[in-house]
Formats: C-alpha cells, structure tokens, sequence
C-alpha cells in the first residue's frame, strides 16, 4: 500500500491506495502549529479506524502548498509509517510539460491535477479545482499546460462578507431556490453560489475562445466543485479524487527511480 498527502492551506487530504485501488480517503484541517507527532498520532489512529495497518504502507508522496508543513509532514511520514515519502518538487518526474513563464510559480496542486486529468480523461482539457482559491488550468490538444486563471476561494469570500459586515450571518454555501432572495439568508446564498456560477461559465467559455480547439473537456474537482456544478452546463466531469489519484500516478511514475 502507498499513502498520498495532498497539503492544501484549509485541509490535508490523505488516500490510501492498495495497488490501483483506492483502500480508503479523509481529511483533516491543515494547523500549521501541529507537531509531527500530532499529526502521526491523527493519522494512525484514522489508519486503524479504517482498518489500515500501517505497518503495511509502504511508500508514499506529499503535495503542498504549505512550505511551513513540508519538514513536519515529511518526519510525521518517517517516524510513524517508517517511510521516506516523495516530495512534489523539481526534479520529480511528472511528463507535464508546462508552457508558462516561470514553471517554478505554478503549486504543487495544479501540476498534480493536470497530469490526473490528462491520464485519466485526455486533451485538451479545462480543470477547475473548487478549493482555499478557485482555479482554472487550461490544457492544450498537445497536453501542455498554457496557463490559467485564479480566483478567490468560495468559503474565503462567504468570511470575508461576514466579517467585514457588521450584521451578515454565517451561512451555508447552497444552491437557493431563486436568485431574488426574500431574506438575508437566501439573499446571500444567491449571491456566493450564483455569483460563483456566473463566474466559472464567463471563464470557461473566454479560455475556450482563446485555446481555439475542439472538443474540450472541462473537469471540476475541490471542496464545492458539485455544487457549483450542479447549476453549470459548461462542466463535464466532476472528479473529487483527481489531487489524490494524481500523487497515485506520480508515485508510480517515480518509483523506481527513487529507490
């Protein structure tokens, strides 16, 4: 078996996978000041809940996009699951070639979803990953990755409307029944969900445009991604394992070389 860590600012997304398959999934919140021992005590015990033991992981891989985490999750690895993970870095093999002005800017995340995405549904491809940011990554008929688009995350903007408003309520991010809200509630529901909608189609259909190919796929993941695409014709696919089946890929594509 072999672990995948996807280290993302709001979450941590773990997969354990048994060969190809996926053995079991879960997440916890990403807390900077955890220990590694914290986060190895979390961990064996979700291992065990599920009825994984962790003695029989043996490998895994770690994206992130949290540097201040890298050292804690890469010991946590080390001292309770007595594995050496893979980091997603330069020098990782990925096969992703990427037409963009400085590879090095592009996160760990949005390289591992291009490359999911194109094994899993080919090219060329838009993938829109719901999550802390919303982004967009737009992939060539040749499979390059020619850029993007990044917006602000759904939950981050619902916060900053509270919290910047002296009498808004918290409320749930859902698809309201109209977009003329009779209360606050629903006027702010349709205003996150609806808004987020129109802004998803209006990129999607200038990316598309401006590829000037046939036939692309767009490919919704993250947190949201179902339920904004519940509202979008223009997504095809939702894929909410593409992150973690992703590293799945990358650690077998590596593997040999790093043993």
């Amino acid at each position: 078996m072999i672990i995948c860590l996807d280290i993302g600012n709001t979450n941590i997304k773990y997969a354990v996978y048994d060969g190809q398959e996926l053995a079991i999934s879960f997440r916890i919140a990403t807390e900077v000041n955890k220990t590694s021992d914290e986060y190895g005590g979390q961990l064996i015990n979700m291992l065990r809940t599920n009825g994984v033991d962790p003695e029989s992981i043996k490998g895994g891989i770690i994206a992130s996009v949290v540097p201040q985490l890298d050292y804690t999750l890469d010991r946590m690895c080390r001292t309770y699951l007595n594995i050496k993970p893979m980091m997603l870095a330069p020098g990782l093999k990925t096969g992703m070639n990427m037409k963009v002005d400085d590879a090095k800017e592009v996160g760990a995340d949005r390289v591992v979803n291009n490359v999911s995405a194109i094994q899993k549904y080919g090219a060329p491809l838009i993938i829109i990953d719901f999550g802390t940011a919303t982004t967009f990554n737009a992939i060539d008929e040749k499979g390059q990755f020619i850029g993007g688009s990044i917006a602000p995350g759904i939950k981050g903007s619902l916060t900053s409307l509270v919290n910047g408003t002296a009498k808004l309520p918290r409320v749930e991010i859902e698809r309201p029944e109209h977009i003329i809200g009779k209360n606050t509630v629903t006027n702010m529901q349709s205003g996150i969900f609806y808004g987020f909608a129109g802004l998803v189609e209006y990129i999607v259909k200038g990316m598309k445009r401006e590829m000037k190919c046939e036939g692309v796929k767009v490919v919704a993941t993250g947190g949201f991604s179902d339920t904004i695409a519940s509202e979008l014709k223009c997504i095809d696919i939702v894929d909410k394992l593409l992150t973690l089946d992703g590293l799945k890929y990358l650690y077998y594509l590596n593997e040999k070389e790093m043993r």
